[in-house]
């Protein structure tokens, strides 16, 4: 079978509540219908090269070549551009353009890959209680280790190292995952606007968000493949990585529960192939999504016993970096106050790609989109606005959140190439610059 949808022999096709939608860019026949997850579902709608025709040899060089050739070097040409510019705009007093991969959280990422962590609070001359590394989670760092311990590598380069190899490798789950729920068109254009949206930079740098959105990425093929306990490891992992991790075991979470509930339904509104996958038994989820749920509470038990209080964790937050559950108060008081009265354009670029993102998220929800990942997207967008802090940092912590670059991606996918291609281009080039300028000309943390 090919890249294109066929009709699926032997199951029923549910109602067909989700709108078609045109694409032109059939590989196989010359014109193809892109169509919603439900849709592709129910449809058999086959990505595996394996279920294609030829000779095997042939198919193994097409999967590699679509499957990983083009999304890979897609993230690194958008990478390279991004470099290049960064290498532009660095001061000359400034240093070597590097220096500025490993700035702010780098550095603490470092530290901790070098010395661990603190036995406990941290205070400074005054007796005033300061963050200190407990507030960072630890998979990120101790990759730095681990891969700093080979000959002639050093913390730093492991420290990018790590990070870019990560980012690569959610490129790719990226790619595959919009090609299981759509078409391998909106793949690519998905892995465009991840590897070119407004903070892509921090994929470049000493930073954890790369291998988070790898290992959400694996969490959520997992749980269109069915693969529960694979699942609930990648969750497990990925909220040892970042506290959004949180958001994603909640949606394995709400994962679960629609398995649970629609029964052997479930095989036919995610199986991608011809004959959907047999119902699984009921321990593999469950046991999954506890898993999941574990990792950010021990972590925050460790730092309890480490500080000597349960609320630990929170406190370093708030104290070093203002970081606390308000509701989004301070983030909708940010983007009133800065659009009523503000000069600056960082703050106003900030409220601007907020509330972008908060239509984009809003728009990939009535879009229906598939739901585990649409819940994901939903948390992890909660958890970015619902919260104190810095609010130039707003930006970055949207980079996990997936789901918003859906609508984006297949309504590129729905335009013809000519218009298309220059709009991803046009998008590369303004995320590719607006992150190089937060790391150079911008002088705060990001």
């Amino acid at each position: 079978m090919t890249d294109t949808d066929a009709p699926s022999r032997g199951v029923a096709r549910p109602p067909a509540t989700d709108r078609r939608l045109q694409n032109n860019d059939r590989e196989a026949e010359g014109s193809a219908e892109l169509v919603s997850p439900a849709d592709t579902a129910a449809r058999g709608h086959a990505s595996n090269p394996a279920t294609g025709a030829g000779e095997p040899g042939s198919r193994w060089r097409s999967w590699v070549l679509k499957d990983i050739g083009v999304p890979l070097g897609l993230h690194v040409a958008t990478r390279i551009f991004q470099l290049w510019l960064l290498a532009l705009m660095v001061p000359a007093e400034g240093g070597r353009f590097i220096d500025r991969l490993l700035i702010w959280d780098a550095d603490w990422f470092i530290r901790i890959a070098e010395e661990g962590y603190e036995p406990g609070f941290s205070y400074d001359d005054s007796g005033a209680l300061t963050g200190n590394g407990l507030a960072f989670l630890p998979l990120y760092p101790l990759s730095v280790r681990v891969v700093s311990a080979l000959p002639g590598v050093s913390t730093h380069w492991a420290a990018l190292s790590v990070a870019w190899v990560a980012a690569a490798v959610a490129a790719v789950l990226l790619a595959h995952l919009g090609t299981r729920l759509y078409s391998r068109r909106v793949g690519y254009f998905l892995v465009v606007l991840f590897s070119a949206q407004p903070m892509s930079i921090v994929l470049s740098m000493g930073y954890s968000e790369g291998l988070f959105c790898a290992l959400a990425l694996g969490t959520l093929l997992a749980v269109h493949r069915q693969a529960w306990l694979i699942a609930g490891a990648c969750g497990f992992l990925a909220a040892l990585t970042r506290p959004t991790g949180f958001a994603l075991a909640g949606a394995l979470v709400v994962a679960v529960a629609w398995y649970l509930w629609r029964g052997p339904t479930w095989a036919m509104e995610t199986s991608t192939t011809e004959q959907p996958a047999a119902p699984l038994p009921v321990w593999r989820p469950v046991l999954a999504a506890l898993i999941a749920l574990a990792g950010a509470p021990l972590y925050w038990l460790w730092v309890g016993a480490r500080t000597g209080r349960w609320d630990g964790w929170f406190l370093i937050q708030e104290v070093g970096w203002g970081t606390k559950w308000d509701f989004g108060a301070s983030t909708r008081e940010f983007i009133v106050s800065t659009l009523a009265t503000g000069t600056d354009w960082v703050p106003v670029s900030t409220a601007m790609i907020l509330l972008a993102a908060a239509v984009l998220v809003l728009i990939g929800l009535l879009q229906r989109v598939w739901l585990p990942l649409a819940c994901y997207g939903l948390f992890a967008f909660i958890l970015a606005v619902g919260s104190a802090g810095y609010y130039h940092s707003r930006p970055r912590m949207l980079v996990p959140v997936l789901v918003l670059l859906i609508p984006v991606a297949v309504a590129l996918a729905r335009t013809k190439p000519r218009i298309a291609i220059p709009i991803a281009i046009a998008l590369t080039a303004a995320g590719c610059w607006y992150g190089a300028y937060m790391i150079t000309v911008w002088p705060f943390t990001i």
